[in-house]
């Protein structure tokens, strides 16, 4: 990332929403990134942030109370059959057991609101498809490791494609991200 940049471990019990506010007001800071174990911090070369960690202790705290949100979906993706062949389920259990678990935003990246909804069912574990497709469509529903996801735009992607989220806009370019760290998603299977 260059010399304006750092990487730095999260310190355990650190709410990500908190960390990722307090990084947005700190002066000289122009990116910020939080995922599970780690935080990426972005600042202006020429005006180094004093002691970064120190900062992020004082994100140790109680996690907020998560938003609950619940996407319907049209269990209708290009690899269903393919991930019920992978996993040794039929389509109507990978939905099932896609549609059974609250899932929890981890972090976000890769695209603006594209988040990483963990803690996916380990029947549902695949790793990435051997190679990316050079064009998802918006609001595909996808798993790929311990994960699952909305894709917020039409973009390349190496995620096992399950469904359709319905009405659910994950990125808004006045609002941000529809979901923040910490937020609980259940996908609601619908016909």
């Amino acid at each position: 990332m260059g010399d304006g940049a750092l990487r730095l471990p999260r310190p355990p019990g650190t709410d990500a929403a908190a960390v990722l506010e307090l990084l947005a007001r700190w002066p000289g800071v122009v990116d910020a990134v939080v995922s599970e174990d780690h935080v990426l911090l972005v600042f202006d070369p020429l005006a180094p942030p004093d002691d970064p960690s120190e900062r992020l202790r004082a994100c140790v705290r109680p996690p907020r109370p998560p938003r609950q949100h619940e996407v319907a979906v049209r269990y209708d993706g290009a690899d269903l059959d393919e991930v019920a062949r992978a996993t040794g389920l039929t389509v109507d259990e990978v939905v099932a057991v896609h549609g059974a678990r609250v899932l929890e935003v981890k972090m976000i990246g890769f695209l603006p609101g594209f988040s990483y909804l963990g803690d996916l069912d380990p029947r549902l574990r695949l790793p990435r498809r051997p190679s990316p497709r050079p064009r998802v469509p918006a609001g595909a529903v996808a798993v790929a490791g311990p994960y699952s996801a909305v894709y917020p735009f039409s973009s390349p992607g190496g995620w096992h494609l399950i469904g359709s989220a319905l009405e659910f806009t994950a990125f808004s370019p006045t609002l941000g991200a529809t979901l923040r760290p910490g937020d609980r998603v259940a996908f609601r299977p619908v016909s």
